[in-house]
């Protein structure tokens, strides 16, 4: 009667992982359909003269195609939302002040590789990590910011990061992270040193706990360390290990040595975190969690074409990584893709090339002539800095 019972449960035990198959089989098999339908549905976008990121400028001046008065522009400068530039005789102008030195130059070094094709304008440039137009202030105000969401209306530009201004992180980034011609170059290396099949089948993470969104991710590498590995970093706000979830803090990770791992994980930070851009060039299969930020660039990338999309809560994370570590060879596709795009579409030249669209389409709807203000100092280019 024992043996009998015991061939039973043995019976049923098989079932049961013959069910679990079946119904991961079933999952695996949708999501490499979502992967496959959205690949068929993707158009390579036209790589001349930055034509791939213009639909992101023509949607965000939109607002002002009846023109910029210079009432409307006054009422924005005097808000003190940016530094106000001006452009006058193919020469820079801008008031004494600005929040951030650092980011101010990063925005400065290209406008002056392309000053002597823009027409006499002025504008005030947002530096702040935060957008400064609410879909509901009316007029809407030519604000110029980094990053938005769809909530807000300003018009965005590249990022000061791609020259210098970004974020200190002591000790791999001391003085900021920035030349993203230089980076893309240190990356690439990376990436050959660790081709798809030496990288770590696991995912990654380190960073502050700049949100508390993150958290899951963390706690996912705490109980399943061979799925992921992910801890919190030290940063300037931290005061005790509550700040890193109950533990001491980890070290910083240079973004070259992200490239030993296959999923690279991209969360927003206050606004749109400035990594996302550089894990790609890892040649890795980049998890991005969340799509509420933006930047000017990331309207071209696909979701399932370039990376791998995860819900803000986190709550299909387990399943997704589960996902790549079984279809390997459809992680890989992705990641090459993603790393593609990246290498072709966002070079060095058509970041000046974007702004030099930006600021003359822009400086074409003042309905006015902007005259020069005395009192603010003329911007030159400075000495190159190489600070990688």
């Amino acid at each position: 009667m024992e043996r009998v019972w015991l061939w039973r449960l043995l019976f049923l035990l098989q079932a049961c992982d013959f069910c679990l198959v079946t119904a991961s089989g079933k999952q695996w098999k949708k999501l490499r359909e979502r992967v496959s339908e959205a690949v068929k549905g993707y158009t390579p976008c036209n790589p001349d003269n930055c034509s791939c990121h213009l639909s992101v400028l023509q949607h965000d001046l939109q607002p002002f195609k009846r023109g910029i008065s210079e009432e409307v522009m006054a009422s924005t400068i005097q808000r003190g939302v940016g530094a106000h530039y001006q452009i006058i005789g193919h020469k820079l102008y801008r008031e004494q002040n600005c929040m951030f030195p650092a980011r101010c130059s990063g925005v400065e070094h290209f406008i002056l590789e392309v000053i002597d094709r823009l027409p006499d304008l002025e504008m005030v440039v947002n530096v702040r990590d935060y957008p400064q137009v609410p879909s509901w202030v009316q007029p809407t105000l030519p604000v110029f910011s980094f990053s938005k969401t769809s909530d807000y209306q300003d018009i965005m530009y590249p990022a000061w990061t791609f020259w210098e201004g970004g974020p200190a992180v002591w000790p791999i980034y001391p003085t900021g992270l920035g030349r993203w011609d230089l980076m893309r170059d240190d990356l690439k290396k990376s990436a050959a040193q660790w081709p798809w099949k030496k990288k770590e089948s696991r995912g990654f993470f380190r960073g502050s706990r700049t949100s508390p969104e993150r958290d899951p991710l963390i706690l996912l590498s705490r109980e399943n360390p061979e799925l992921v590995d992910a801890e919190y970093t030290k940063n300037q706000a931290w005061k005790s290990e509550k700040d890193t979830l109950g533990r001491p803090p980890a070290k910083e990770i240079p973004l070259v040595d992200h490239c030993k791992y296959k999923y690279l994980f991209n969360f927003r930070g206050v606004a749109a975190s400035f990594r996302f851009k550089h894990l790609f060039l890892c040649g890795a299969l980049v998890f991005h969690v969340g799509d509420e930020w933006q930047e000017f660039f990331y309207l071209q990338l696909k979701p399932w074409v370039h990376y791998i999309p995860v819900k803000q809560d986190l709550s299909d994370v387990r399943e997704l990584l589960q996902f790549v570590k079984e279809n390997d060879g459809v992680a890989e596709e992705i990641a090459r893709r993603g790393k593609e795009f990246i290498l072709e579409h966002l070079q060095m030249r058509d970041i000046s090339c974007y702004w030099e669209r930006l600021l003359s389409e822009f400086g074409g709807l003042l309905a006015y002539k902007p005259k020069r203000n005395n009192s603010y100092n003329q911007i030159i280019h400075r000495t190159s800095k190489t600070e990688l």
